[in-house]
């Protein structure tokens, strides 16, 4: 009996065994994608359980080696697509550990690997993510123009620059954005609008038009600002299509930066899908720790009355003006709450939704060509309106203004400007454009304080 009891014992200590080591060997790779950015390319293994990972890189030639532990794949690597200029393909080789999987990545040149996990997020499971940048690659050419740069024609205004806007079409790559009732993708629907509002503004004589991101892949919610930083631009504007958690709001809205959480339902909603896009496209570094919002608090409130803000939410207004007249509004003013994407302290930005892509109705229009143009056309139309009333004093719009319809002051000295304030402009964001210290618009217009009113004619003095 006691030998039994033994055996029996043993059979059991052996089956725990042989399903523990089963569990072990479970993680199954199960598929590859591959995400080609102008300077870097992004590959994303999907996997059915958390990774254990180890790599290493070699030259001669040059390869990324990544060895998952108790893994394997019945996956033939051969047929992932790859439209990669940086990866030649990947390819399993032998493991010297049994029960390991070993990927070898060939690259086409040396470059930098970041490699890190991320747990499951929908409609992704368990995933590596594998980032590869070009180490030749420079910041100023990852944001790139859709189409070449203008040159000026006349010799007189060379001198002048473009009104540079920044347009980035939200999500891409492996973050689909949000998903309509019928299947359609936020992330290709805002890429088309963007690609026709640059079009647009590339049009415009004194305006050029920098795209974000130029394809399908996924850039870094703080890395948005900094390429349209890198690209001197005049504003940001950041193209999304709404969603909610029933199918019934509708509308386009407009949003500019609270430093505060979101004080409607709805944005609230908008903030978290942002940190669910960061968890979707990758482990990006979104501010939200406290020595950051401390610092672009400051920094904020040094620039007097939050010109930038000032600057965002007046742009907002008057692209709204042209949304109503080609769509629903969801709400008639801009909205405010803490989005990444518009945190710059030095750029104004603003973030379009063109609709809802979660109501079936506005999902349709969404996917119609006409209503794209539609709302492109909107946008530029408020855009360019603003920067022809109000265009920065080194460009080529505003030299036109002041040889044109500018209207010089008949008490001061020839080349003074007059200004009028328009709706949400501080006298710091005045100064700015004119390139003139404060005190001496204060002391040329006899004010009291550094408060504007709406409407207001400026005497602006030379600098």
């Amino acid at each position: 009996m006691t030998k039994n009891k033994h055996y029996f014992q043993g059979i059991i200590l052996l089956l725990c065994t042989f399903f523990a080591v089963a569990a072990q060997a479970a993680n199954q790779l199960e598929s590859v994608r591959i995400w080609a950015a102008p300077e870097s390319t992004r590959i994303v293994f999907d996997l059915s359980e958390v990774p254990n990972y180890s790599y290493f890189t070699l030259d001669g030639p040059n390869r990324l080696v990544v060895d998952l532990k108790k893994a394997s794949t019945k996956l033939n690597l051969k047929n992932v697509d790859n439209n990669s200029k940086l990866v030649k393909g990947i390819r399993v080789s032998k493991s010297p550990t049994k029960g390991d999987l070993r990927l070898v990545i060939d690259l086409v040149k040396p470059l930098n690997p970041n490699l890190f996990s991320l747990p499951v997020t929908a409609p992704y499971g368990n995933r590596l993510v594998v980032d590869l940048e070009d180490k030749s690659a420079t910041a100023e050419l990852s944001a790139v123009s859709s189409t070449p740069v203008k040159k000026n024609v006349t010799q007189s205004v060379q001198a002048s620059r473009d009104i540079v806007i920044a347009i980035d079409a939200g999500h891409g790559g492996d973050d689909p954005g949000s998903i309509g009732p019928s299947g359609l993708y936020e992330k290709k629907v805002v890429f088309e609008i963007s690609k026709r509002l640059a079009s647009k503004i590339n049009d415009t004589p004194g305006m050029r038009a920098v795209m974000i991101r130029s394809g399908d892949y996924f850039v870094n919610l703080n890395r948005r600002s900094e390429l349209a930083r890198n690209s001197k631009a005049d504003l940001l504007i950041s193209i999304h299509a709404d969603a909610f958690t029933s199918p019934n709001p509708r509308g386009a809205s407009v949003w500019v930066l609270s430093m505060r959480r979101a004080n409607s339902e709805i944005g609230r909603w908008l903030e978290q899908k942002e940190k669910h896009s960061e968890l979707l496209g990758g482990a990006g570094e979104i501010i939200q720790n406290t020595d950051n919002e401390q610092y672009l608090a400051m920094t904020l409130l040094d620039m007097s009355m939050n010109s930038s803000m000032a600057i965002g939410h007046s742009v907002a207004g008057d692209i709204l003006k042209d949304l109503g007249a080609v769509t629903e509004l969801h709400k008639s003013r801009p909205e405010s709450a803490s989005f990444a994407v518009l945190k710059s302290p030095d750029i104004p930005s603003i973030l379009v939704e063109t609709g809802f892509i979660s109501n079936p109705k506005e999902e349709r229009l969404l996917s119609s060509s006409r209503h794209q143009e539609s709302i492109a056309t909107a946008i530029y139309k408020g855009v360019n309106r603003y920067f022809h009333n109000n265009p920065p004093a080194d460009t080529l719009l505003a030299k036109k203004n002041t040889t044109g319809s500018t209207v010089k002051s008949s008490s001061k000295s020839a080349g003074t400007i007059k200004h009028k304030v328009s709706r949400g402009e501080s006298l710091s964001a005045i100064a700015q454009r004119y390139k003139v210290p404060m005190a001496s618009i204060i002391r040329a217009n006899g004010m009291k304080t550094d408060v504007v009113q709406l409407g207001q004619t400026l005497v602006i003095p030379e600098s």
